[in-house]
């Protein structure tokens, strides 16, 4: 369900899609030419402009399919212009189908019907592409049997909701048609559930970083430069500024670094109080002695 679309394969399914669309557009003009000439003469004018419409309309979508191939799967592409090709067809059937009793309203009832037919078809494809993109995340045995059935779940649903819309006024269903229509639509919803479940069960999670153990300034995020001897810079915590301009990019002595074990400072004179550190880095240094003003 991945293949580029610069593969050869993807390529033929390409070419495929358009003389699909070929192939609809001929079939659809055939359907419509059949009712002209053995179909009734009520209305033949106005059906005639709606099956225009509809051609060009399905012109104008092939193209638009044909500039969007490019960002597509080659699989998807193809499908989304089979669904197009079957709404088509329907249209053209829903057209110049003749109405048991033409009552008034009933071209706006057909045209309604056949809305809801592309909504169906759309509806069941943005099904497809997402339920492909969760299954790709961790394609297993298990979740490839579930995947195939829950797609071929959703396609016979969608053809059992489209027939009553287009045969609705020839033929009666019975209850028991219904009762498999929603008892397939369960099943396809506990497969459409289960592949996002497995993949929040067993797909491995990202390690979370370390916490780093680094002082850092009053912000929590910034971490405070590095002395000589490779410990923190504890006056930039207070004026937020390094002490010295190669605070950021000290020259450490040999062994020196962070992790490595600090190097003993020169003893602060006695009259300066000892100042806390922080973990198992040394304190802060002491601040330096005022100058003494002249007289």
């Amino acid at each position: 369900m991945s293949q580029p679309i610069t593969s050869p394969e993807s390529n033929k399914l390409l070419r495929a899609a358009i003389w699909v669309a070929i192939g609809a557009l001929i079939a659809a003009a055939i359907v419509c030419v059949v009712w002209v000439l053995i179909g009734s003469g009520t209305g033949i004018v106005a059906r005639a402009f709606l099956t225009v419409l509809l051609l060009a309309a399905f012109a104008g979508v092939a193209i638009l399919e044909s500039h969007l191939a490019g960002r597509r799967p080659a699989w998807f592409s193809l499908t989304s212009m089979v669904t197009w090709v079957v709404a088509l067809l329907v249209g053209a059937v829903m057209i110049w189908l003749p109405a048991p009793v033409e009552t008034f309203g009933w071209g706006y009832e057909r045209f309604m019907k056949f809305l809801l037919i592309v909504l169906i078809l759309q509806l069941a494809l943005l099904h497809l592409r997402l339920f492909s993109k969760a299954y790709v995340r961790n394609p297993t045995t298990f979740l490839s049997i579930v995947t195939y059935v829950t797609i071929a779940f959703i396609g016979i649903v969608a053809v059992m909701l489209i027939v009553p819309l287009v045969g609705g006024e020839w033929f009666s269903f019975l209850p028991i048609y219904w009762r498999v229509v929603v008892a397939l639509t369960i099943l396809a919803a506990v497969g459409t559930a289960l592949v996002p479940l497995v993949n929040a069960l067993l797909l491995p999670r990202p390690p979370k970083p370390a916490a780093s153990t680094w002082p850092t300034y009053a912000d929590g995020r910034t971490p405070l430069p590095v002395l000589g001897d490779g410990s923190p810079d504890w006056q930039a915590y207070y004026t937020g500024r390094p002490t010295y301009p190669q605070g950021y990019l000290p020259q450490q002595a040999p062994g020196a670094g962070y992790g490595a074990a600090p190097q003993t400072a020169s003893p602060a004179p006695a009259s300066a109080p000892a100042q806390p550190g922080y973990g198992d880095y040394p304190p802060p240094p002491p601040l330096p002695d005022q100058p003494v003003a002249p007289r």
